[in-house]
């Protein structure tokens, strides 16, 4: 897939754009107060492959957290700042990674003008994010109404005051939460400007309607070559983005993190409980890092095409199956014996590939 050339920045040891792999980002639940336990849940998306984490700063308090999250930070720390610019500079002070700042609440383009010279001098990138819910009130009075327009225009501003004063490690978002107009949007600018892009939804919904409608945007944005980063924004614990993200991107063929499955649907032609089989082998996959792909078929109608074109796969039939490997069937065996087979099979090559990452 063509992705459009961006500018690359790094946000602590994770390189963003200059055809870097996407990355998937998160952002903690937890009170940042809460040191400990924001570190737990830091650790968590860190294990599911979150690659950067952002935390809300919403007082003082929270920024001189930062102080004592960072150094134990397995991930690079993005701080999230909202109506008071003198929190960014707090967190800057704290040795946060890159800022968020959104155009349309941060206050005044002196406070921009600020922040960014602080955050020059520590060599740390911004985060433009424009938000359909926060778009300032001069913009949706030119604009007359949210749009894609709107949202465009508010980051290009915020970004033209970062370059006023020679600041270019930027990073840029235009989140709505209707699909079509964050598409739109992500067009146009991704048209006006070389800086890497950060991609989402906002406010798409629950983990279910949320991830599919996160799935359809940012898919769709991804497809045409566009974004760098992507955050899938959910009404869910963030362990849940996470597994979303990487989703999306193996879907695409952009990141391939983990095992990807493959399992037809349920249809009045399979002779076997393929919905259990899947589930059961989904379940146990969960565990498996390696980049391996893995089908589970339950006729004999796609079934054997489908697992041919996998590292392993199963093809059920009438109270048996057949397990392939590398497209050749390798055994035939009563369908209560497939799925741990089958799983023998996972664990061999996925100690294969590691050693051979090693």
């Amino acid at each position: 897939m063509h992705r459009t050339t961006t500018r690359k920045i790094r946000v602590g040891n994770v390189e963003i754009g200059g055809g870097a792999p996407i990355s998937v980002q998160s952002m903690t639940i937890t009170d940042t107060r809460d040191v400990e336990g924001t570190l737990v849940q830091i650790y968590q998306l860190a294990t599911e492959g979150c690659e950067i984490v952002r935390l809300a700063v919403p007082d003082q308090e929270a920024a001189a957290a930062l102080a004592a999250i960072k150094p134990r930070s397995p991930l690079p720390i993005v701080a999230d700042i909202h109506f008071d610019h003198r929190l960014a500079l707090a967190a800057l002070e704290g040795g946060v990674d890159k800022l968020r700042i959104n155009p349309g609440n941060i206050g005044s383009r002196a406070r921009t003008r600020i922040v960014a010279k602080a955050a020059k001098e520590r060599g740390v990138p911004i985060r433009i994010g424009a938000n359909i819910g926060s778009l300032s009130k001069a913009m949706l009075r030119r604009f007359r109404a949210p749009s894609a327009e709107a949202l465009v225009e508010s980051a290009m501003e915020d970004v033209q005051v970062l370059e006023d004063l020679d600041f270019h490690d930027i990073v840029i978002s235009v989140k709505a939460s209707e699909v079509p107009m964050a598409v739109r949007a992500y067009a146009m600018i991704s048209e006006r400007t070389q800086y890497p892009l950060h991609v989402g939804i906002t406010e798409s919904g629950t983990a279910w309607a949320g991830g599919i409608k996160s799935a359809a945007g940012i898919g769709a944005i991804l497809s045409s070559g566009i974004g760098d980063t992507i955050r899938v924004s959910l009404a869910a614990h963030p362990v849940e983005e996470v597994k979303a993200g990487f989703e999306i991107l193996k879907s695409l063929g952009l990141r391939t993190r983990g095992v990807q499955l493959v399992a037809c649907p349920s249809c009045g032609r399979a002779e076997v409980d393929i919905i259990a089989i899947a589930q059961e082998v989904e379940r146990r996959l969960a565990r498996i890092n390696a980049p391996v792909k893995v089908a589970v078929m339950g006729c004999a109608v796609n079934g054997p095409g489908e697992a041919r074109m996998a590292d392993l796969g199963i093809a059920c039939g009438r109270g048996m199956g057949l397990l392939f490997k590398d497209g050749k069937i390798v055994a035939s065996l009563p369908e209560d014996r497939l799925v741990d087979a089958l799983m023998e099979q996972v664990e061999v090559i996925a100690r294969e590939k590691a050693a051979a990452t090693a």
